[in-house]
């Protein structure tokens, strides 16, 4: 009975701490409310908003890369006979660099002529058929003039017979034609024996030897190519410019870049070209500067650190780095009301920021947000400054 007691005299208590434990936190003011700004004046720096046109480079990555490359593969099945070049060999386009050889194609193209010669000897028989029997048809024609001398079913007949030949010579010209087609196509087979460069390049890769059996690869197929070349004279610099950066891109307009290998010497390529369209997967558009590299001293696959510039269309507004503030909910710079009741106080207002830019008096970041040339804003933001807060200027601080 005891327990029983103390358990009901501790239970109200409890809940007592519970209500007012309630009541204090639903009564509590809601952040960035006028209801937590001070009345008592606080000392601030002011600054103001500035305006001007955004012309500024930012550091992006990029990575050279060949201005043509290709992977050579044969395009018929065979032995490697002879290969001329190696990893690193430069060749002049069209120069014979690999030879191959397949003895199945001996055969077939001795068939194929055998073909054609067997295919011409009938249709050369045809022919003279066709001759005899039109040159009968037509001395038949003309002593059938004189009435009585040939019969009339005797024309007929040389007639017939001078068609038939005609259409069999026809069909024997087919023939002809086919079997030079044939005999055509393994001659061009026989030409894929020999490999020749596509264009003028470095050889950067090979993964066959003499003797190794070669054929095309499929769609499916992972095998290796029998060699790699790229276009070294020229390069590629491939730059992923991110998407809020990407208007007015200074069509032919030379880009400084770097590269780890030459970390003192500054390189710069034009625009060549734009790709006008945004990667979803990474939200930025690939854009390509045209690098000249004759002397071959820069090598594809480099990463570069390129001095990208960023301009806007329309003038920005810009503040120092301390006015932008951030709490958990907002990103906000205060600004002093000038108008109406709140005259003198504080105002949050939201901003984004955008590009970082370095001026005579200092560095400045680039904001978006309801604001105008000329407002007054905190120098050092802080969100203990609350909205409402009466400021006080310092004397001489503001700029």
């Amino acid at each position: 009975m005891k327990r029983i007691q103390r358990i009901l005299l501790i239970t109200p208590l409890f809940a007592f701490a519970l209500s007012g434990g309630c009541g204090s936190e639903n009564n509590s003011p809601a952040p960035g409310s006028n209801a937590q700004a001070s009345n008592v004046p606080i000392d601030v720096d002011l600054v103001q908003v500035t305006t001007q046109q955004l012309d500024t480079k930012v550091t992006l990555p990029g990575e050279l890369a060949p201005y043509e490359m290709v992977a050579i593969y044969p395009k018929v099945t065979g032995y490697v006979k002879w290969i001329g070049v190696d990893r690193g060999s430069h060749v002049k386009q069209g120069e014979l660099i690999a030879q191959l050889e397949a003895p199945e194609l001996i055969a077939q193209r001795a068939e194929s002529e055998s073909k054609l010669q067997t295919a011409q000897s009938q249709l050369a028989v045809a022919q003279a058929k066709l001759a005899a029997d039109q040159g009968t048809y037509e001395h038949l024609a003309a002593a059938a003039k004189t009435p009585g001398v040939v019969a009339g079913n005797d024309l007929q007949i040389a007639l017939k017979a001078a068609d038939a030949d005609r259409a069999g010579v026809a069909a024997l010209e087919s023939s002809v034609a086919a079997a030079r087609n044939a005999l055509d196509s393994i001659s061009q087979m026989e030409n894929y024996l020999r490999i020749t460069a596509p264009f003028e390049g470095t050889v950067t890769e090979r993964n066959v030897h003499p003797g190794a059996l070669v054929g095309p690869a499929s769609g499916t197929s992972t095998a290796l190519p029998m060699l790699r070349m790229e276009m070294l004279g020229r390069l590629r610099l491939v730059v992923p410019v991110p998407e809020s950066d990407v208007a007015n891109v200074p069509q032919g307009a030379q880009i400084k870049f770097t590269v780890p290998a030459y970390p003192t010497e500054t390189l710069q390529a034009p625009v060549a070209r734009i790709s006008h369209a945004i990667d979803v997967k990474t939200r930025t558009m690939p854009v390509e500067l045209e690098v000249s590299n004759a002397a071959g001293k820069l090598t594809p696959g480099t990463f570069c650190q390129v001095q990208w510039p960023v301009r806007r269309s329309t003038p920005s507004h810009f503040v120092p780095q301390s006015a932008i503030s951030t709490n958990q909910e907002r990103t906000f710079v205060i600004r002093v009301a000038t108008t109406g009741p709140n005259a003198g106080k504080a105002e949050w207002v939201d901003v984004k920021a955008g590009a970082s830019v370095t001026t005579t008096s200092g560095p400045l970041i680039e904001v978006f947000g309801d604001l105008k040339d000329g407002d007054q804003i905190v120098l050092r933001a802080t969100d203990a400054i609350r909205p409402g807060t009466v400021l006080n200027p310092r004397q001489g601080a503001s700029r």
